[in-house]
Order: C-alpha cells, then structure tokens, then sequence
C-alpha cells in the first residue's frame, strides 16, 4: 500500500470513527432525556411496584411522563391528556406498533396469525383492519339495519329481565348474552337464546381467556420467564380457556365452510372465507384460517366484554344514585323530593314505541348518563399496549424506538385539570349551561390515533340503545337485604364491579 493509499484509509477510518462517537454522544444526549423512574431490580426490574395504583403515586413522584423496568424491557408510562393526546393523535404513526405477543407462538401457530388487536402495525394489520371496518360496515354497521338488531335484542333482555318477576338477580348473565348476540349476528349471522349452552360455553371461555391474558401469570411467564413453560406447574393453565375459545370458534368456521353459498354472503365469516379463498396462491397472506378465528376472537373479546360492563356500571349506577336515575325515568316516586326532574324519555319516547339512535339528541341528560357511566367507571384502565416505531419524543422526553408505551387512559378520565369533578358521578360533565349535551375533548374511553377501539361505533349504539330501553321500561331498586353496591369494583384486565343484585319493576 502506497503512502498515498495509506492517507486515505486513515482519514477514512478517522471519520467514520468521528461519524460514530458523533452518534453515540447525539444518542447519550437524548438518553439524558429519557422520562425518570424508581430505580429497578435486577432480572425482574420494577415488577413488585406494579399494581393499579402505580401510575398515579408514581406520576406524583417523576411526573406525567414516567418509565419503569419489566424485566429485560424499558416501558414507558403517559398520564394526562396533553401527553396521551400528543403520543396518540399527533404522533400516531410513530407510537402505532404492538409489542410481541408471544402466546401465539406457545399455542404453536405461524407468522400472519395474530389478529387485529395484537398485530404488529405494517401492512398485513392494516389490510386486515380496512377489510374488517368495511366487512362490518356490510353487514350493518353505521347503518339503520344494526340500530334494528340493537332494538331488539334490548326488547329480548326486556323480557328476560320481566322473567325475574322483581325478585332479585344478578344482571351480568343476561346483559353479556344479550350484548354477545349483537356480535354474533354480525359474525355468525344468527342470535342465540340466552340458555344455549354452546353460546354460554363460548362468551365464558373468551371472558377467561382475556383475563387470564392480562394477568400477572401469563405476562411473567410469557413475556419474562419464558423458560417456566417447560417445566411442570400451574403456568401451563394459561393456555387452555384460549384453546377451548378457538376450538368452538373453529368449529363455527366448519360449519360456515360446509353450508356456505359463494354466490350469497351472509356474514363475517363467509366474508373472510372468501378472501382466504383469494389468497390460497399466496402462502404469506393475512387472510388463513388462524388469522379468521383470532379476529373472532378479538371482535367478540373486546366488543362484547367491555360493553357488558359498562352496562353493568351504569346500572349499578343507578342504583347508588336514584336522583339521577328519576331524571331519566321520571315516574319513579321521589319520596317528597322537591327537584324538579327532567321528563326525558316518557316526553321525547313514551311508552308505545322503542328507543332510537337518532333521541340522542333529545334526550341530552339520558346521554350525558351513559357518557358519564364510561368516564367514571373506567374500564379500560390503560390502552392495550404499544411500541414505538421509531425514535421520537412526548412532552420534550426522548422516547427510543420498541419501547413499549401505556397509555393510561384513567389519568385522562380522570384529569383534575380537565373535569369539575373527577372523581365523582356527575352527568353535568356533559352538559352544557342550557342542559344540551357536548362532547369533551378528554372523553377518551376507546383509545385514540391508530389503534384506536375497532369497535368503538357499535359500543356508543349499544349503550345508548339497551340503557335507555331498560330504563324506559323499569325502575331499579336495591334488594331490601342487601346492601349499597360497592363503587371500587375490581380489575383484571378491565375494571368491573363486584357482584351485585338488583331488583327491575316494571314501570
């Protein structure tokens, strides 16, 4: 090598090493500005101080922005709305990603087979996702023809509440059967009486399965140890309500493969054999059969369970504030209370015909009811969990590409800085000065930006519409030997409320 070659191969190296300690301090630099946290544990990082009540002691202590350690990864926690809302809505693209869910590699199924809840954000999530909003869309959604199915399967939970006879019982059964039928006539095509036992078996089995899933078992075992899975012990039972979902979710798909018509499309799933009969060319396709019964999965986990407990909440609701509920439904004796009450559904109703999507807007406190019912119940604690796709930033903090990021969605129901009272019931958060019902802007219950709730259109119908029909057609009271319902409830993976009996009088 000459002297002259020996001079260029030294300046070359002399600049991509200045290249690279340019970068390493450019990247220190923005690490300094990584979001604070308590310190972490070796191998299990900050797992102990993880509980319910984390987000908001520790967001007193480092701040809205926060991160911890879980394991071997960096998790990143946003409270508040300005934060939320920057992550989410202004940066969507660059917090839009999924963390790996390794449950469907342990049940022993390929790549293209996660559903659209846990997808990685590329193209095959996006295409599965426009065809499901379109599929659904189809098939009712957003038009009248789903406001019809919601009427009536309401009028059916009418009936079954009747049944009862104004003895005692607990509402959850009837509500999640009733609520999981407006999913199943979407996907299966057919409504299921509220005593089958194949449809009990299966709205069962996929309540478990999203518990179990969202538990501290699963995400330890999963996530951080996976090397429990190969020794003997209660780690394993994890997996079974997720296989014996997919095992009747399956055996649905037999049967709409044995009797469909390719020249009449009569549900979800007709829709979806189709596209995996357009794609059987091409072994890498988002559209298999896997892929069909996850996305049943998701559609009935997420739709169907949340739903029923919000409904859950507000009738409970009702029963800790009978003010509220006699503004809805006026005829309840007030017991010489001297407010004047609103005479929203007997005025805008009455009794000779049902609830519709379109009394919304004349029935602005029943409204305000429902919303305030959502923000202050809280079901979804936190978003379901997201990466980042790239390096970015929130609120000036530096946040480094697949860091996982929780959107804590109760920190933004909840906001003092947003709401008059945050952590009361109160309807008037809706309401306007002259009574009309308005929107807030930190009303965020479904999430925002990219992965926002693919359900979120049909949520809003359903409660609207069952409330409303309930509450039209009974007066809700308190069993006389037993006691207030509890507000705290429970969390699993959704925050619900503890069981309760209540006592549905015709009206």
């Amino acid at each position: 090598m000459g002297l002259m070659d020996l001079c260029f191969t030294t300046l070359g190296l002399s600049f991509a090493v200045f290249i690279l300690l340019f970068d390493y301090m450019k990247r220190r630099k923005r690490w300094n500005n990584y979001p604070p946290g308590p310190v972490s544990l070796p191998f299990i990082g900050n797992l102990l101080q993880i509980n319910f009540q984390c987000p908001h002691v520790l967001s007193v202590k480092f701040g809205k922005i926060f991160s911890l350690q879980v394991g071997w990864k960096n998790v990143v926690l946003l409270n508040g709305l300005d934060a939320v809302k920057e992550a989410l809505v202004q940066r969507s693209d660059d917090f839009a990603d999924r963390p790996p869910f390794s449950l469907f590699d342990h049940l022993g199924y390929k790549k293209n087979c996660e559903g659209i809840m846990m997808a990685r954000y590329g193209h095959g999530w996006k295409e599965l996702r426009r065809f499901t909003l379109s599929t659904l869309r189809n098939f009712g959604l957003g038009k009248k023809s789903l406001d019809q199915r919601v009427t009536e399967e309401a009028g059916c939970l009418c009936s079954a509440f009747s049944s009862k006879d104004g003895h005692p019982f607990n509402p959850r059964f009837l509500i999640n059967s009733a609520v999981g039928n407006v999913m199943c006539s979407l996907t299966f095509g057919n409504r299921f009486e509220y005593s089958n036992e194949k449809f009990l078996r299966m709205l069962h089995l996929i309540e478990e399965a999203f518990n179990i899933g969202a538990g501290i078992m699963s995400q330890v075992t999963l996530n951080m140890m996976p090397w429990l899975l190969y020794i003997p012990g209660p780690q394993h039972n994890i997996f079974q309500p997720y296989t014996d979902s997919f095992d009747i979710l399956r055996e649905i798909v037999k049967e709409h493969k044995e009797t469909r018509d390719p020249a009449f499309t009569r549900d979800f799933i007709d829709a979806f054999l189709e596209e995996i009969e357009k794609a059987k060319m091409d072994p890498g396709s988002t559209f298999n059969e896997n892929n069909l019964i996850f996305t049943v999965f998701d559609l009935f986990g997420a739709a169907t369970e949340t739903t029923t407990v919000t409904l859950c909440w507000a009738l409970l609701y009702m029963l800790r504030y009978p003010d509220v509920q006699r503004r809805v439904s006026p005829r309840i004796p007030h017991s010489g209370c001297p407010c004047v009450f609103h005479e929203e559904i007997d005025k805008v109703i009455g009794r000779d015909r049902s609830p519709e999507i379109e009394d919304q807007v004349n029935l602005p406190y029943t409204n305000a009811v429902v919303y305030e019912t959502q923000r202050y119940c809280d079901v979804v604690f936190a978003g379901v969990p997201r990466t980042t796709c790239r390096d970015t930033e929130v609120q000036g903090f530096f946040i480094p590409k697949d860091t996982i990021i929780i959107a804590v969605l109760s920190s933004v129901l909840k906001d003092e800085t947003v709401w008059e009272k945050p952590h009361q019931f109160y309807p008037e958060h809706f309401l306007d000065a002259d009574g009309q019902f308005v929107k807030r802007e930190a009303f965020l219950p479904f999430s925002a930006g990219r992965r926002m709730c693919l359900g979120e259109q049909l949520a809003r119908k359903e409660l609207f519409l069952f409330f409303t029909t309930l509450l039209q057609h009974f007066t809700f009271h308190i069993p006389e030997d037993q006691p207030r319902p509890r507000e705290d409830g429970h969390y699993i993976l959704i925050h619900s409320p503890d069981s309760y009996e209540l006592c549905a009088i015709p009206r």
